[in-house]
């Protein structure tokens, strides 16, 4: 598999998987179709705060990964969230998420990884635990604007 960068030419691909990944058990909530584009254009016009990637074997698309860059005083440096992992549903159990894991891990230098899921969710539970991460006790507050 190779994981590269998205690029212009990846919109409709790219759209297509994050409506599918917003629109499954995998999240709380749908969200509007217009925060997936403007996410598009902030990864592929150049963002400091995050990265998106494209996972694809032959010239098949086939998911997407996005991560998210913030500072935590607290793991004294660079903090990377692996945000949304999708692989379309005719390559799941492949691996490919996994894969994309290591490849974060040996090639975006950070001094904590984090990610959530649905409890529900529990392949990805088993896999999260798998590649070392712990269960991180925190209650999640948000506010929308």
């Amino acid at each position: 598999m190779v994981i590269r960068k998205l690029t212009a030419a990846d919109r409709e691909a790219y759209v297509d998987m994050a409506k599918d990944f917003y629109a499954s058990p995998a999240v709380l909530e749908n969200i509007p179709e217009e925060n997936i584009t403007r996410s598009f254009e902030e990864f592929t016009g150049g963002t400091p705060f995050g990265d998106a990637f494209i996972f694809e074997e032959n010239g098949e698309v086939m998911g997407y990964g996005v991560l998210s860059y913030t500072y935590s005083q607290e793991a004294g440096g660079k903090v990377v969230w692996l945000e949304e992992i999708y692989v379309c549903r005719e390559c799941r159990g492949r691996g490919l998420g996994s894969e994309f894991i290591d490849f974060v891990l040996a090639n975006v230098p950070a001094k904590r990884y984090r990610l959530e899921t649905e409890p529900e969710n529990e392949a990805a539970a088993r896999l999260y635990f798998r590649k070392g991460f712990e269960l991180f006790e925190y209650v999640n507050y948000r506010m929308d604007k």
